[in-house]
Formats: structure tokens, C-alpha cells, sequence
């Protein structure tokens, strides 16, 4: 890591701020590219590339295709349990030594799925790949970036999300390669190679807890600008960085239950959505092609406006950014109940990619805006818990209404109806007071 000569504020009559370093590269950009780049390497956990798996891995092991997804839904909920505990521990130990201990499991836990035998042992690979891969390695690296940025929070975490949407569009490419080429067993091998190489030896070395291991703030602000921002209108709707909320506090404040409902409505109502995009959009004449790529599509939305999410989630306010995101949704199932004209599933990826960019930003953000920094992990854990299982269930509603009502109806009507309720909330959930945190 390069840094300049400190400037040490010879003539600066404040003292802390004399005691501060000041870097020309703010180190803190390195750890959004190990966020980055950790998000990249979740795949092996993540539902896109499964799926490329899913069929050679069927027929090879002679497993029924609903015994295949009782296992997968039994290791996302695994996932989902799991993650308060390590948001607590990452919160504790922090990123530098939890990078590569998660990396390291990550990798050992994609050659056991290539050893893969039967129904007992798919159980226990997919629960170590879904809880290392989606649930711990994406949360330690969104509580990386949320130490080491305040004020460009928002941004950074968009930057750092690009890894995952470009995860999305090459992982499932590259999987279905090697295991056309290889076989599935080689195709798990790749991937765990991959986290390793990628991810195990640069962790190692690179990663920082917090910008105050290396005497600076986040930001690489000095003391007057870090002040300066606390007192600006929008950063007045943020907590103190030195307040912090303890667990048991966010917990009892009716604020958090409010946010929860986003990222519930967005496991349940996104997941149902992508999971039954082929067959639900080909109920309303999209043909099968255009289904598919609209899914890359959305990915490729998200993308593009990523960063438009992250400029606006460190200028507005977090809940109206949320709340809109949530009629994104709600907008995205009418579509698809009213479609008239195939060519309308466009505008059905559109605003779903758009949802999508804002529960990436501001949606992974919020929680530190609100509630502080020292126990982001396991905040952050509860969130993405119910996320996770939240998706655990949300493709159950719409394959209950096609098996027993012969039509999607039913559930999109659930689904346009639920994210307006969590928008609703959303929008009420003001930043709760610094002056009601229980401090520990």
C-alpha cells in the first residue's frame, strides 16, 4: 500500500486533527475492490450459477428434481440462520482475519460439492456453499466498505456491488463451458480454485479492519471535514459515527422493523419473480429466448445504474429511496398481471434492474446511516437473514397458484400488494434519535 508523506498539520492548533495522516490514494478504494472482487467470488453460493448445475448434477445422481430443491431451500435457510451470528462475529475479529478464514471454507466447500454422491451429501454441500457464498463472504464484504466510508458510503458500496452484477453476467457463461467441456465435478473444482486464487492471498494482505488502524477517518477526512459533514442537513438525517446502537436497542426501535420490510418484500417478491420468470412471463406470450435474456437484461439495467444509486443514496434520504425502490416492484408485478404485449416484459426488467440497483446501494447502507458502525455485522446480519429467508419462500406463492387456481393471478396480486405495504412503512420510518441509543 503506497501513501505520500504525511501531512502531519504542523500550524493546526487542533491536536487530533495534528495527529491525523492524510493519503493522496485513500486506502480505502484498495478495500472496495477486495469488496468487490469478495462479491464476485460469492457465485458459488449464489442461485445464478446453481442453476448451471442443476440439471447435469439431477441426472448424474439420479435425484428428483424436487428432492434437488428441498435441499437447496434447506441450505438457504441455513444460510439465513446463520448470518446474525457472523455479522457478531465480524463485528468482533473484523474482515482482516474473517476474509480469508470464509475464502478458505468457501473453497473447500465447492470440492465437496464435487464429491458429491447422493441426497445426503448435496444437503451438506449446499448448506456450506449457500452460507460461505451468499450469506457470509457478501456480508463481510458490505461491512468492509461500510467502515471505511461515511460520507461517500453510498457510493462506494455501488462501486463495490459491481462485482456482483458482473458475477452475475459471466459466472453462469463460464460454468456452463466447463461443464459442457468437463463435467459438473470439474465445474465445482473451477470455482473453488477460483475463490482461492482470487480472494484467500490478497485478503491476506491487503485488507484493514477500519481507517483508524492506519490514523486515518473514513473518507480520508480530516477532523474539521468529518465534522463539517455531521453538521450538514443531509448527514443529520445519519447517526453520529460514535453512537452506536447495541442490538438489543435496534431492536426494540419500531424504525428497524419498518426498514426489515424491504429487504423481506425483496427476497420474497424478487426471488418468486426471477424464479418463475421463464414460465411466468411465457403465460403471457414471451417466448422462451426472450425470457432468458431478459433476465441478463435486468442484470445489465442494474448495472448500468448502479452508480446513479449510489450518487443519490448519499444525497436523499435512504427511506424515500427505499420506498421507491418498493414501487419499482409493486410496478414490475402489475406489469406482468395486466401484460398485454410481450414487448411490455421490457419495461417488466427494467424496473426490476432498477430495484434491484437501489436495494444493492442504498438498501445495504441504510442500516449504518441509522444505527452506527460498531455493530454493523450483526445489524446488517439481521437484515440479510430475513432476506434470505424470506427468498427461502417467495417462489412458493406463485407455484401455488398456477398448481391449485390454474393462473398466476392470485400471487401477483400478493405481489403488487405487499412491496405498497413495505413502501408505506419505508416511507415513515424516520432516523431515530441519537439520543434514544442505548450505548454499551
Amino acid at each position: 500500500m503506497t501513501s505520500t508523506e504525511p501531512n502531519q498539520f504542523a500550524e493546526d492548533p487542533n491536536p487530533a486533527e495534528a495527529s491525523r495522516r492524510r493519503y493522496r490514494y485513500f486506502p480505502g478504494w484498495t478495500m472496495v475492490g477486495v469488496s468487490a472482487a469478495a462479491q464476485f467470488m460469492s457465485a458459488p453460493g449464489q442461485s445464478y450459477s446453481v442453476a448451471a448445475f442443476k440439471e447435469p448434477m439431477r441426472e448424474s445422481l439420479a435425484i428428483s428434481e424436487t428432492n434437488y430443491s428441498m435441499a437447496y431451500a434447506f441450505a438457504t435457510i441455513i444460510s439465513g440462520i446463520s448470518l446474525p451470528l457472523v455479522g457478531r462475529m465480524i463485528d468482533r475479529i473484523g474482515a482482516r482475519r474473517m476474509l480469508p478464514a470464509i475464502s478458505f471454507f468457501l473453497g473447500w466447500a465447492c470440492l465437496g460439492m464435487s464429491q458429491v454422491t447422493g441426497l445426503a451429501s448435496l444437503y451438506f454441500g449446499f448448506s456450506f456453499v449457500r452460507s460461505l457464498g451468499q450469506g457470509a463472504l457478501s456480508l463481510v464484504a458490505a461491512w468492509l466498505v461500510g467502515e471505511w466510508f461515511s460520507r461517500r458510503r453510498g457510493f462506494a458500496t455501488a462501486i463495490s456491488g459491481l462485482g456482483g452484477s458482473i458475477s452475475v453476467m459471466t459466472i453462469p457463461l463460464i460454468n456452463i463451458y466447463v461443464i459442457s467441456q468437463f463435467g459438473w465435478q470439474a465445474g465445482w473444482i473451477v470455482l473453488g480454485i477460483a475463490v482461492w486464487v482470487v480472494l484467500l492471498l490478497p485478503s491476506l494482505i491487503i485488507v484493514r479492519d477500519r481507517p483508524e488502524d492506519l490514523n486515518l477517518l473514513p473518507d480520508n477526512d480530516s477532523v474539521s471535514e468529518a465534522e463539517a459533514f455531521a453538521a450538514e442537513p443531509v448527514a443529520a438525517n445519519k447517526v453520529n459515527s460514535n453512537s452506536n446502537w447495541t442490538v438489543g436497542a435496534v431492536m426494540c426501535d419500531p424504525t428497524f422493523w419498518k426498514l426489515l420490510a424491504v429487504p423481506a418484500t425483496s427476497g420474497m417478491v424478487g426471488t418468486g419473480l426471477v424464479f418463475h420468470s421463464v414460465s411466468l412471463l411465457g403465460s403471457r406470450g414471451v417466448p422462451y429466448g426472450w425470457a432468458l435474456a431478459l433476465i441478463s437484461f435486468q442484470a445489465t439495467i442494474g448495472t448500468l445504474v448502479a452508480l446513479l444509486a449510489g450518487y443519490l443514496t448519499d444525497r436523499w434520504q435512504g427511506r424515500y429511496l427505499l420506498a421507491t425502490a418498493m414501487l419499482f416492484l409493486a410496478a414490475a408485478s402489475a406489469i406482468v398481471l395486466t401484460m398485454s404485449s410481450p414487448f411490455l416484459a421490457i419495461f417488466y426488467a427494467i424496473l426490476l434492474g432498477l430495484h434491484g440497483s437501489i436495494i444493492r446501494s442504498t438498501g445495504m447502507v441504510v442500516w449504518m446511516n441509522y444505527y452506527g458502525r460498531e455493530n454493523q455485522g450483526a445489524i446488517r446480519g439481521l437484515a440479510m437473514a430475513a432476506m434470505i429467508l424470506a427468498a427461502a419462500v417467495g417462489p412458493l406463492p406463485l407455484a401455488l397458484s398456477i398448481d391449485w387456481l390454474k393462473s398466476y393471478d392470485v400471487a401477483l396480486y400478493l405481489f403488487i400488494a405487499t412491496p405498497l405495504v413495505s413502501s408505506l412503512l419505508v416511507w415513515s420510518a424516520k432516523p431515530p434519535r441519537v439520543a434514544a441509543v442505548a450505548v454499551t
